[in-house]
């Protein structure tokens, strides 16, 4: 009985791994262009670095050139972010607070997301959305949490975006994995 039990094991592992393997397999295959390898791979940083148009009548307005479609955009040079529906209607517009390493201008995709970890800075933060990174620093969305709010550690590169948790929550509904994510100066 016991060879046959050992043989059902071994059988059952094989079987297993093979899933596995076809699975990882399957879901490598079907990933949207862009989303492949490390995060931010498939990213189309721009040649020109040249500030978007603007509204002077309404500095929080949308601005020109920013793409079409579903998308977050992200000005690093306003500290500003909005959600645009795939009807170009913004849904939400808000200011964030940058983390110490700028993302290039460009289109990403979401490639990544966790409901709650710990940032590069040792701050607890929530709905935490990814999409680049740079020299080893991974760009994203998140919130602190608690009475961590507002703090970041001295001399930490991050790259962590950070939004007050009402915007962290609109962030979280909005981009999930592969929405495109616009960076503009």
């Amino acid at each position: 009985m016991a060879g046959t039990s050992s043989g059902i094991v071994a059988g059952l592992t094989a079987a297993a791994v093979g899933t596995v393997g076809f699975l990882a397999y399957q879901a490598q295959a079907t990933v949207p262009a862009g989303l492949g390898g490390v995060a931010g791979a498939g990213a189309t940083p721009s040649v020109s670095a040249s500030k978007a148009p603007r509204d002077l009548r309404n500095p929080g307005a949308l601005p020109g050139d920013s793409g079409t479609g579903e998308r977050v955009v992200y000005s690093v040079d306003d500290d500003r972010v909005w959600l645009v529906d795939e009807r170009n209607v913004v849904q939400r517009g808000f200011g964030v607070r940058p983390g110490a390493v700028d993302p290039p201008v460009g289109r990403y995709w979401v490639t990544s997301r966790s409901n709650a970890v710990t940032g590069t800075d040792g701050v607890p933060i929530e709905h935490v959305v990814r999409f680049t990174s740079v020299d080893g620093v991974v760009i994203g969305f998140s919130a602190a949490v608690g009475s961590s709010v507002g703090m970041t550690a001295d001399g930490v590169k991050t790259g962590g975006i950070r939004e007050r948790r009402e915007d962290g929550d609109a962030m979280w509904k909005f981009a999930t994995i592969g929405v495109p994510v616009v960076v503009i100066r």
